[in-house]
């Protein structure tokens, strides 16, 4: 409308100065939208040329591929050149595995914190490091894996032990069985206890009258829990399985047990944590960073240092408060 009376404004001048003058309009043009057409235009022209220029080529693509492999390369460590994961050094924890195709397949997996034997006897890198570094002999579930293992208890300082299923190496295991086989690791203090149990066993060594009064007084310590988690831990009972439980003990999420770890570092509103499995000093960092009251396990790890926030219970150690 602005425009329009404008415009006629402009037609009832008749003079200009000194002269005489008619104006004449011929049209209205809205240069806004000349403008928008204008920048519309630039903007594809620029979308074009960014397009030709930032978009990487085959090779290119290929090239940022192979870079990608080249990094997750079997790298040589110490002087007996042993094949090792690219993190090895830059490690707190390490891995120490059989053979140059555990190292892949573990990398496969996302670990690199690896180093191997290559053989038998124990190299002066591995006893090195194994007293620098956390270390976890990660072993083939068979008869070679078991004189390995006689071999690194008695030169090295490996902290935790993993086996591969009973039968099958470390090469041949799929992301899942690896994962269980950390999670399920034995610290080697563990290892040595059963055998010291062994002792009063024997004949010339077991009292008669006493042995039988001591033997069920261990069983006798019992811990009153609600219902709903003593009936959850008989029911996890075998099932190498997880179940989460909130403030009310109600049922967050169950899951198997090869997964709890990863699991609890993202949950939130745990209450409970009851699991088919070995209470493990990561567990309990774990619960006590996120403030979980209280964990019921098969058992406790002899080298756990328990947190003064969590309350861990074993199956047999629970009964029902009602």
């Amino acid at each position: 409308m602005s425009t329009a009376l404008i415009a006629a404004s402009v037609e009832s001048i008749n003079r200009v100065g000194p002269c005489s003058a008619k104006v004449f309009l011929e049209k209205i043009e809205d240069i806004r939208e000349a403008r928008r057409k204008i920048i519309i235009d630039r903007a594809k022209d620029i979308l074009h040329k960014w397009n030709i220029e930032s978009m990487p080529s085959v090779d290119e693509i290929y090239k940022e591929i192979s870079e990608t492999m080249k990094a997750g390369k079997v790298e040589k460590y110490g002087p007996e050149d042993l094949p090792a994961g690219p993190t090895l050094e830059s490690s707190r924890e390490i891995y120490v595995v059989e053979g140059r195709a555990d190292i892949i397949n573990l990398m496969r997996c996302g670990i690199t914190n690896t180093v191997a034997l290559e053989g038998a006897k124990v190299p002066e890198s591995i006893k090195r490091l194994t007293k620098e570094k956390e270390a976890t002999a990660l072993l083939d579930g068979d008869r070679g894996g078991d004189l390995i293992l006689k071999e690194l208890l008695q030169v090295t300082s490996v902290k935790y032990v993993g086996r591969a299923p009973r039968g099958k190496e470390i090469e041949e295991c799929n992301c899942k069985e690896i994962a269980e086989a950390i999670d399920q690791r034995i610290a080697v203090a563990d290892l040595f206890k059963p055998k010291k149990m062994e002792r009063p066993e024997r004949p010339q060594e077991r009292m008669p009258e006493r042995a039988p009064e001591r033997v069920p007084e261990r069983p006798k310590i019992k811990v009153e829990l609600p219902e709903q988690i003593t009936q959850t831990a008989k029911a996890l009972i075998g099932s190498l399985e997880a179940v989460l439980l909130n403030e009310k003990l109600e049922q967050i999420e169950r899951l198997p047990v090869s997964q709890l770890a990863e699991k609890l570092q993202q949950a939130s509103g745990v209450d409970t944590l009851v699991f088919d499995g070995i209470i493990t000093q990561r567990i309990v960092d774990i619960a006590s960073e996120k403030n979980i009251k209280r964990i019921i396990a098969s058992r406790v790890s002899e080298a756990v240092k328990p947190a003064l926030n969590v309350e861990l219970n074993t199956f047999a150690e629970v009964v029902s408060a009602s």
